[in-house]
């Protein structure tokens, strides 16, 4: 019988205590011995009918003891037991359930960063009580998960890029949402700040009827304070421009958005990691369709008799 993911958990950490950097195939065969799956178990596939039912929980499971810190990911396809995993491990857990997790604030925000997911949690849902809910209730929080952690895989490729991949990237979405005419236009119009970001115009409209002015920073450590939205509010001033998008891979402070926010004659947009992550999800940037289901309901209109 092929395990639950939360059953994986500590069966995975307690294989990479060695600190050895495992592959995927390395680890996905070990575990397979460690359950004792039968050929029959390893071949079973997920709905899609590509993925590997038992592939597809180990990585549910690496995910969430990634959220905690308690593994890291060296490489595409590796794994690697951090210095928390191993300071877990010394207190000879018997198993690793959600609670576990919970005590590490990265995991924390990590569930906490959609607000659909938050009220979810809120609510007193888990994954132990799949049951007691409806089939639509069960696919909205399946959705859910998958775009959370999709999200989190966009970030962590994002900052692996090269700074000239990050360029493109941010225009191909302005150009998906709406924004700078054709992409060589916008191309144009951008240019590399030395700091990790890039500066740049680009039209609101296809006529070029009024501009825009973007800032975007592909940092992962640091957090954008009110210093910066600031300044950057200051070097809309010089052409006279009031209306700005400023874009991180990390998150703004507090005082950060309540500063942009009180701006009276600029209006300034900021669009931190997560929400860079959903727009290109929405938008159909750097991910691709692999399955998609329709809920139909009945059509009780069709069914009346006159």
């Amino acid at each position: 019988m092929i395990p639950k993911y939360i059953e994986i958990l500590l069966p995975l950490l307690n294989l990479l205590q060695d600190e050895r950097v495992y592959t995927s195939k390395e680890y996905i065969s070990h575990l397979e011995k460690e359950f004792n799956l039968s050929e029959e178990d390893k071949k079973q596939v997920i709905s899609n009918g590509k993925t590997k039912l038992f592939s597809n929980r180990i990585a549910w499971a690496k995910t969430y003891l990634k959220q905690a810190g308690l593994v890291e990911y060296p490489k595409r396809g590796e794994v690697k037991i951090t210095s928390e995993g191993l300071a877990f491990l010394k207190s000879k857990p018997s198993k690793i359930t959600l609670e576990d997790l919970e005590r590490y604030p990265q995991f924390v925000e990590f569930k906490n960063r959609s607000k659909s997911l938050q009220k979810y949690i809120q609510n007193g849902n888990n994954d132990e009580n799949v049951e007691s809910k409806t089939p639509e209730e069960n696919l909205e929080d399946a959705f859910l998960k998958l775009k959370l952690n999709l999200a989190d895989e966009i970030l962590d490729k994002i900052n692996t890029c090269s700074f000239d991949f990050f360029e493109r990237m941010v225009i191909d979405l302005l150009i998906k949402m709406g924004y700078g005419g054709s992409r060589e236009e916008a191309g144009r119009a951008t240019k590399k700040t030395g700091d990790g970001g890039i500066d740049g115009i680009i039209n609101q409209d296809r006529l070029g009827l009024d501009m825009i002015y973007i800032q975007a920073k592909r940092w992962t450590d640091t957090v954008v304070g009110r210093p910066e939205i600031q300044k950057f509010s200051g070097a809309l001033d010089t052409p006279g421009a009031n209306k700005g998008i400023f874009i991180t891979t990390s998150t703004f402070t507090k005082e950060a958005k309540e500063y942009s926010k009180n701006i009276n004659n600029k209006k300034i947009i900021l669009i931190d990691g997560q929400q860079l992550a959903e727009y290109m999800i929405e938008f159909n940037v750097g991910v691709s369709l692999e399955k998609s289901y329709e809920v139909k309901r009945i059509d009780n209109d069709y069914f009346e008799e006159n």
